[in-house]
């Protein structure tokens, strides 16, 4: 309902600029009458809207299809973000190599919703295969996650989060199989960390100087685990005691934001750290976006 806003967006469609929009983004495509003649999705009660302003509806076989029409490409929800950023990237001109690689993240019951779901993401837009494993649990089985944030109180808030589907089983993940390894933090760790058959896996991917990316409270699991020492890392502030008392070199998150890598080792401290701990793990598994 805002003009200035429907401005800005038939100017991005007359200059054939590429627009992306998801879920009930493209009520604002349809406001803005750029959407006549165009194949597109969103969420599906936006489809008569769609449809009324002359779009082409293509129904989402799944809350994950994306559809690209020349500069305009959306998506129902954000079970799509993969392909979304996959066709985004190719939009603006990106071609992604040394992508053939395969992750696995070690997941837990209550791990931060952010610190999964963005880096999984975000490795499967790059054309990554990623797997998600929780121990005791199967391919298809969910693990909850909780939201913490950072809201000027002296430590993070902690709120329910969206629900995370395991794609494979942890029984069958062998460190033998996958290129890298990426441990989210949230409440997981906590308990994760006592389990010998998760300690276990870690040691194998360090052992074998293959990379292990830790984030937040992740790095519970890499202390217990005996693969600190020596390392220079960081983690939230709160698990530095578990940092020190591993042997490793505490290194100050300062920014909240700021990321390290330590040979095979990327850590870092909490979610807004994201585009420097997605970057720094590429780099060491060779995958680099082009323009």
């Amino acid at each position: 309902m805002d003009d200035s806003v429907l401005t800005i967006v038939r100017k991005f469609q007359e200059s054939r600029k590429p627009i992306a929009s998801i879920c009930h983004g493209q009520l604002i495509l349809a406001a803005a009458d750029v959407v006549k003649g165009r194949k597109c999705t969103s969420y599906p009660p936006v489809k008569p809207v769609l449809i009324a302003a002359g779009a082409h509806w293509i129904e989402p076989e799944t809350m994950a299809t994306c559809v690209a029409d020349g500069n305009l490409i959306t998506g129902p929800t954000y079970e799509g973000h993969p392909k979304f950023i996959e066709l985004f990237v190719k939009a603006v001109g990106g071609s992604v190599t040394g992508s053939d690689k395969k992750i696995l993240f070690l997941c837990g019951d209550y791990m931060e919703d952010y610190e999964v779901m963005v880096p999984f993401q975000s490795l499967q837009a790059l054309g990554c295969t990623v797997d998600a494993v929780c121990p005791k649990k199967i391919a298809g089985e969910k693990c909850p996650t909780a939201i913490h944030d950072f809201e000027g109180d002296q430590t993070y808030s902690e709120k329910p989060g969206h629900n995370f589907t395991l794609n494979a089983t942890f029984d069958s993940a062998c460190a033998s199989s996958y290129d890298a390894l990426v441990i989210p933090g949230g409440r997981a760790p906590e308990y994760l960390a006592l389990d010998e058959k998760v300690l276990t896996l870690v040691k194998k991917f360090i052992d074998g100087g293959k990379p292990v990316a830790s984030i937040c409270h992740g790095q519970q699991i890499l202390s217990a685990a005996g693969v600190l020492k020596g390392k220079k890392c960081t983690a939230y502030p709160a698990v530095k005691l578990n940092v020190v008392l591993g042997g490793a070199t505490w290194l100050e998150p300062d920014p909240i934001d700021r990321c390290f890598t330590d040979g095979n080792l990327v850590t870092g401290a909490a979610w807004p750290g994201h585009p420097e701990f997605v970057s720094q793990l590429m780099a060491l598994l060779g995958i680099k976006v082009s323009f």
